[in-house]
């Protein structure tokens, strides 16, 4: 399998040259450093280093047919990378490997149908920030603020009828989040744990297939969707017991729970704002975990050079059986969002974005600045600014302030 993967990435990877007609392979090489003035309670370290090589390589030896291919390469200076040398295609690891098969798959196309098949990344929200029906969509949380997309292996297909598009998925295996590491400042413990011992025993990861469909329309006057999905929550419960009669050492498995869901989206462009919705229902045909609904509501207006959005994200409970879980969508919900992006020229750009609890016990804002250099080059600063009470989920990282400072030369 290895071999096989190796061959399949060294042609993909390496013949744009060979076959510019018909072959690309573009890529980046990024140097990102995090500073945090504060030191954490169970993590001394104020700064961090990561770098990232990704390639990506196209073949499209015919008009009905397309592989792609992409592989990371990565370090990190505080233990946030695999110290071993091997090439990963599951992503169910605890931390990124150095090197992994960001994608690896095959399109097929043929009038109105599609077919993508293999290691993709299948996005269906529309919403910022908090999108409850995408569901195929894990992330790195290693960094909870900063995190990124995974891709899952799955097969793939949509038929296009006018304005009308059917998507189905199906996923062999559950491609989980990636939880913070328990020794670093993104996992806070409450003050009553301090001085506890954990011990990590893994995942149990689930043994069913996933599968999930999506109607959509797109016309002029608005766009709609419904979707479906029967599968596992990406983000886990905790099943935590006690090692020792005095409570000082623990035991944690991560559980990923059954979940049904029926979602929705709606967006409608006025001549003042575009009004942009989204709202998920989720059940467990077990019975063992909560009942509730998620949804977003936002509204969006282009004023010049100025990109303007501000909105609500909300949820509602029907039941609530879950003592311990890691669920970031869950725990960002009841709360106002906004973000103001500002075009200076072709070359630059500014943004600014934030959370508020509408109770007003937590806060995130972060701000970005990117600058393009010659061709090739782009540089990043973010600033990020966390507080709020200690039982709130955004206040918890108050002492994860930082500032993130990335240079990227693309080729």
């Amino acid at each position: 399998m290895t071999r096989a993967i190796v061959a399949v990435l060294v042609v993909l990877l390496w013949c744009g040259a060979a076959e510019a007609q018909i072959a690309t392979a573009p890529g980046f090489i990024e140097a990102r450093g995090t500073l945090f003035p504060e030191k954490a309670p169970n993590d001394s370290t104020q700064a961090v280093g990561d770098w990232l090589w990704r390639q990506e390589g196209v073949l499209r030896p015919s008009g009905w047919l397309q592989f792609v291919a992409g592989i990371d390469l990565r370090a990190n200076t505080h233990d946030q990378v695999e110290d071993i040398w091997r090439i990963d295609w599951e992503d169910r690891h605890l931390r990124p490997p150095r090197v992994s098969l960001r994608r690896l798959a095959a399109t097929l196309t043929g009038g109105r149908f599609t077919l993508d098949v293999g290691k993709q990344l299948i996005r269906w929200a529309r919403a910022d920030v908090l999108n409850p029906i995408d569901r195929f969509a894990p992330r790195d949380y290693l960094n909870v603020i900063g995190s990124e997309f995974l891709p899952v292996i799955a097969a793939r297909t949509s038929i296009q009828l006018g304005p009308e598009t059917l998507e189905a998925v199906w996923v062999p295996q559950l491609t989980p989040s990636r939880m913070p590491l328990f020794t670093q400042r993104w996992t806070v413990l409450p003050a009553e744990a301090a001085g506890t011992s954990i011990v990590d025993l893994g995942s149990r990861f689930p043994t069913r297939t996933q599968a999930g469909g999506r109607w959509r329309h797109v016309g002029s006057r608005f766009e709609a969707g419904l979707s479906y999905f029967d599968g596992f929550n990406h983000h886990p419960t905790l099943d935590v017991l006690s090692l020792d009669n005095l409570g000082r050492a623990f035991s944690v498995t991560r559980v990923y729970p059954r979940i049904r869901s029926g979602g929705a989206e709606l967006a409608v462009p006025t001549r003042w704002v575009t009004f942009k919705s989204e709202a998920a229902w989720f059940t467990h045909p077990r019975s063992s975990a909560d009942e509730y609904g998620l949804y977003v509501l936002e509204l969006e207006r282009q004023i010049g050079v100025w990109l303007l959005t501000a909105g609500y994200a909300g949820e509602v409970r029907q039941s609530d059986r879950v003592p311990l879980a890691f669920d970031p969508e869950r725990s960002l919900a009841r709360s106002v969002l906004w973000r103001a992006a500002y075009t200076v020229d072709p070359r630059r750009t500014i943004a600014v974005e934030g959370v508020v609890r509408q109770s007003g016990t937590g806060y995130y804002v972060k701000g970005e600045y990117s600058q393009a250099f010659g061709e090739f080059w782009r540089l990043n600063i973010a600033p990020v600014l966390l507080g709020g009470d200690e039982d709130d989920f955004l206040g918890r990282y108050e002492s994860n302030s930082h500032l993130t400072l990335g240079l990227r030369l693309s080729f």
